[in-house]
């Protein structure tokens, strides 16, 4: 975190990247002295409410955040910036988004938590688009212009106002990663979802918190021990971080984990957190051995849409088929129940160097009727998500060419242009098993 002081002394001539949460009313023209370097600027946490005419003046910035401000319109200035490339204005008041706002080369967009009622159908020319980031608007309907973002990997529609899922999004090449919980169209698969899932109920004074495990896009999860009337049990406690987080609500979060039943790929819920001081939600789960980590790193500003991996990091042949063969199993599980994970991503899969994985965090799972007639095109886009999953283990694994040539072609038909051609996760599954003898 950088100062206005520093800023203003000229301590920060040269930097790339700048961060400042000081309570800022206004942009601090002193930026401009950045031009020739700053790449991201980062003004979230502050009480902004415009940006300056001239900020395309900042020629070199590919990012820029302005999250947690008092923006009622996103800037149509952003819009005039030669490099930008990322645009993140989470938590704001913003209603409008000007035509002008957006960057010919735009891939990242966020405007989650705000309340915007409609997007322009401008968006469409927006070529590059691969992240689009909307939850907990205001949106009654998506223009139809946006499927011509060919590109687009991930979007994050989920507690809006929908009327019913556009079914063109299906038909989208590159769709892999889609949330869309919390709307009207679905509120219904939802309730029911929870009136037959059942859930115990945990009290919040029977848990004694410990040390923070990790840290997720809707919660906090800490290790705690749980009073019982045999002693105490050691879990795992998810603490919801608000209302709205980046993919959805928390409460079709827990619809979704209570709703997937048992699987050896799965983390259970033992229980709801009630009675909270302060209202906050959360679930208790089974403290998971020490033993599994995370099997890689959410996506970096540079990645967009991959995720990002130690380097060095290999995986052996058995470990290969074991995490893949465990999560197309865990996923195929789920499609059968009628739920999309939505986040099908490395970085939400725990692993142990014996190949045993568990797929979590399910803050972007949306529910569906497996007998409805987009059921099939709901699943092929989880299906294309596997894929890159599974091109991420290929490349960090050393195979024999037999096994290396036909999970090529499996790992190429999970992740083809057109969504219909694309295999079922169970015939994946069989595959994977086939192979791994």
């Amino acid at each position: 975190m950088h100062t206005l002081e520093q800023l203003r002394a000229g301590q920060l001539a040269g930097v790339q990247r700048l961060q400042m949460s000081c309570g800022l009313t206004e942009f601090p023209q002193e930026i401009f002295d950045l031009a020739d370097t700053l790449e991201i600027l980062d003004l979230s946490g502050n009480v902004l409410s415009s940006l300056p005419d001239d900020l395309p003046r900042l020629r070199k910035l590919r990012v820029i955040f302005c999250s947690l401000n008092q923006f009622t319109t996103l800037p149509a200035v952003l819009g005039a910036c030669p490099a930008l490339t990322m645009i993140g204005f989470k938590s704001n008041q913003i209603r409008e988004v000007p035509v002008a706002a957006l960057p010919p080369d735009l891939r990242w967009l966020i405007l989650t938590d705000n309340q915007v009622e409609e997007l322009p159908a401008a968006i469409g020319h927006c070529g590059q688009l691969q992240k689009l980031m909307l939850a907990g608007n205001r949106l009654t309907a998506l223009p139809t212009e946006l499927a011509a973002c060919s590109r687009l990997e991930l979007l994050r529609i989920a507690a809006n106002q929908l009327a019913e899922l556009p079914l063109w999004l299906l038909d989208m090449p590159h769709l892999s990663w889609l949330a869309y919980a919390g709307n009207p169209f679905c509120a219904a698969d939802e309730l029911a979802a929870e009136t037959s899932a059942g859930i115990a109920g945990i009290a919040w004074d029977r848990l004694q918190f410990q040390q923070k495990l990790g840290e997720g896009a809707s919660g906090v999860i800490h290790q705690a021990a749980l009073r019982q009337a045999d002693g105490e049990r050691a879990v795992a406690v998810k603490m919801f971080k608000g209302a709205v987080t980046s993919d959805g609500l928390p409460r079709c979060e827990m619809t979704a984990c209570v709703s997937s039943g048992e699987h050896p790929s799965l983390i259970p819920v033992l229980g709801e957190v009630y009675d909270h001081p302060e209202g906050a939600s959360g679930c208790v789960m089974p403290l998971i051995d020490p033993g599994f980590g995370n099997l890689a790193g959410p996506p970096s500003l540079e990645s967009c849409t991959r995720d990002t991996y130690p380097d060095g990091k290999r995986f052996s042949p058995a470990e290969l088929f074991g995490i893949a063969g465990g999560i197309a199993s865990a996923a195929r599980h789920l499609h059968e129940r009628g739920i999309m994970h939505g986040d099908l991503y490395g970085h939400n899969i725990l692993h142990c160097d014996q190949g045993r994985s568990l797929l979590g965090d399910f803050g972007a799972a949306s529910l569906f009727a497996p007998g409805a007639p987009h059921a099939g095109g709901l699943q092929r886009l989880e299906v294309r998500a596997f894929g890159h999953l599974l091109d991420e283990l290929m490349a960090r694994c050393d195979l024999p060419a037999a096994q290396q040539a036909a999970l090529a072609e499996l790992q190429a038909a999970c992740v083809q242009t057109d969504p219909a051609a694309r295999p079922s996760l169970a015939d994946v599954e069989q595959r994977i098993m086939a192979l791994q003898v």
